[in-house]
């Protein structure tokens, strides 16, 4: 059981340490930003088969990008306590990495309103990499999804906040 004290600092938990839905009535609308990143690590003939649009499921970054946006959508369904929020801009973009074999997987998720989207770019960027990886495991099954995390979020009483390098 949490303490009143640990339950005080984390806004999911009521004073008696049980699960609670933040309350965002009274917080100011505001312009709120987040982007993530993630990654995912293959060997080299499948890096080269979704570079060169050979793989033969076709364009694996445009189903990929498809999944990341409707995951940031229903991010709420997925995430017990997480808001449902009205975005107005999800974008999910991939960087390829020829010397690590690797793709970068990235999202801005922003909205005006009462709480962060740091929960929807987070989705965002893992379910763009859970579809990567399911139309690829054929071809690798050892695939690596990794280094998913918030670099930037912005808007609301904290302002602004960088992930260091």
């Amino acid at each position: 059981m949490t303490t009143t004290n640990q339950a005080a600092e984390l806004s999911h938990l009521n004073q008696h340490g049980e699960a609670n839905m933040v309350d965002v009535t009274e917080k100011a609308m505001t312009s709120r930003t987040a982007t993530a990143q993630g990654f995912i690590s293959m060997n080299n003939e499948t890096f080269e088969l979704i570079t060169t649009g050979k793989h033969k499921k076709g364009d694996v970054f445009a189903v990929a990008r498809i999944a990341g946006i409707q995951a940031a959508k229903k991010c709420s369904d997925l995430i017990p306590l997480c808001h449902p929020l009205m975005l107005s801009k999800v974008q999910v973009d991939f960087t390829t990495d020829s010397e690590n074999k690797q793709v970068k997987v990235t999202s801005l998720c922003r909205l005006t309103g009462q709480t962060g989207v740091e929960m929807e770019a987070l989705t965002a960027v893992s379910v763009a990499c859970l579809t990567l990886f399911d139309m690829c495991k054929a071809a690798d099954p050892a695939m690596e999804i990794h280094g998913i995390k918030v670099l930037t979020k912005e808007g609301g009483k904290s302002g602004q906040w960088q992930a260091s390098s």
